[in-house]
């Protein structure tokens, strides 16, 4: 008689558990956003540029799973912030029945965080529409990011007061190009690259570039296991799951676990919004 409460007892804290993991999995933690700081070490980072602020946001994913207006409510808090340079590593949308939600996306992009120097962004798989194969679809979300005064770098880059940075397209499109991108790359320069899909870090088309690279696309997998890891990791390189990685080449990725989702649960991997303080190597 014992034993059978016992095992009553245990299995009623188990459902307990498991409906308190379930509610906070898919309310509390897609929502609770965590606000990184880095120091973000660059050579040849000019005087003018010591101690600005850099805030990389990614993976938005606006469409039938994200709530717009979680979005809007974190981008005027990082308006707050009045940050520097605001760089957007891609995917800003998620096909809703195959159709681009170009209404939604314009209506959160109109509170969009900006840059007091710059605001660039490139592109993700998701803003390549279905099967991440659509052009088309592509050219969309860039001419909405116009409208709005966001620059988006397509295999090419721009230079903030000293700083080049280049906009690298994305690894699942229609239009990598790194070799493009990287092309003039100088190591006597300083330099900052922006790639959404980190698994591009591993080609060999970097032009002996050493430096940073700001990723997103993993969403850290959104469910990470306590002391094991992200069982779904959506990149060839198990390692590229979020956060500082020291790469080949003298580089530095850093993989942003990114505001939205593809699936509507995290554990133990929190949204996050990313302020990089710019220092001299």
């Amino acid at each position: 008689m014992k034993n059978k409460q016992k095992i009553k007892r245990i299995t009623i804290c188990l459902l307990i558990t498991g409906v308190l993991l379930g509610f906070y999995s898919r309310k509390i933690e897609p929502h609770w956003v965590k606000y990184e700081q880095v120091n973000l070490t660059i050579n040849h980072l000019p005087e003018a540029l010591e101690g600005k602020s850099l805030v990389q946001i990614s993976d938005i994913h606006i469409g039938n799973y994200v709530d717009k207006d979680f979005i809007k409510g974190t981008f005027s808090k990082v308006t707050t912030l009045n940050p520097d340079i605001v760089v957007y590593t891609g995917d800003f949308v998620r096909l809703v029945k195959d159709k681009m939600p170009l209404a939604e996306l314009n209506e959160v992009m109109r509170i969009a965080p900006k840059g007091k120097l710059q605001t660039l962004a490139i592109l993700g798989n998701h803003d390549y529409g279905k099967n991440f194969q659509d052009s088309t679809a592509a050219d969309s979300i860039v001419n909405l990011l116009h409208g709005y005064h966001i620059n988006v770098l397509r295999n090419e880059s721009v230079t903030v007061q000293g700083l080049r940075i280049f906009g690298i397209d994305d690894l699942w499109g229609t239009n990598f190009n790194p070799a493009k991108a990287m092309k003039d790359y100088a190591q006597s320069k300083a330099s900052l690259v922006l790639c959404h899909n980190p698994d591009a870090v591993d080609l060999d088309v970097w032009n002996n570039y050493n430096g940073w690279i700001l990723a997103g696309h993993t969403h850290a997998g959104q469910v990470r296991i306590p002391f094991w890891g992200s069982p779904i990791l959506p990149v060839q390189n198990k390692n590229y799951d979020q956060g500082i990685k020291r790469i080949s080449g003298n580089r530095t990725l850093y993989v942003n676990r990114g505001l939205g989702h593809s699936i509507p649960i995290r554990f133990n991997a929190r949204p996050e919004v990313t302020i990089f303080t710019l220092k001299k190597e």
